[in-house]
């Protein structure tokens, strides 16, 4: 059986050390544990490192330390994704405000992820977002993708009959 290949934005990544919202950071917590068992083929961008960059001191280091514990591949940028994250303005499943958030997404496509995974509802994990990168993915030709927050991917308790 093949393994999901997920992408990991910013905003999951952030929330490994996320004290304000701590639901959240247990949900997190929680996929990053499968992550470490090798549930998941796990990739992130040379955009989410960027985002990561600008994060204030302790938190980036932690968030870096976090990373330092798993095995994944980097994508970078191409003219492919570029190409990818234009169409998306083109058909505006996104406004040019979040060409970054679009540059995410491209990215996940291009690496041909099952899955992105983010907290972030207000541009990704929302029905608008996912129907319009599914419609321009298909009229484009690329595969789906899926976008969930890691709370979709926790397995719940077996309740014996």
């Amino acid at each position: 059986m093949r393994i999901p290949k997920l992408y990991l934005d910013t905003s999951l990544i952030s929330h490994l050390d996320a004290k304000d919202t701590p639901e959240k950071m247990n949900d997190t917590l929680v996929l990053w544990q499968d992550i470490l068992k090798g549930k998941y083929e796990v990739y992130i961008s040379d955009v989410t490192l960027e985002e990561l960059a600008e994060c204030p001191e302790p938190k980036q280091t932690v968030l870096l330390d976090y990373l330092g514990q798993i095995d994944y591949k980097i994508q970078r940028e191409s003219e492919e994704s570029l190409e990818l994250t234009e169409k998306y303005l083109k058909y505006e499943v996104l406004t040019e405000k979040s060409r970054d958030d679009l540059r995410h997404i491209a990215l996940a496509v291009v690496a041909e992820c099952d899955y992105i995974v983010s907290w972030n509802y207000k541009h990704f994990v929302n029905i608008k977002t996912i129907t319009k990168v599914q419609a321009v993915n298909k009229l484009l030709g690329y595969n789906e993708i899926t976008i969930f927050p890691p709370s979709m991917f926790l397995e719940g308790d077996e309740i014996d009959d």
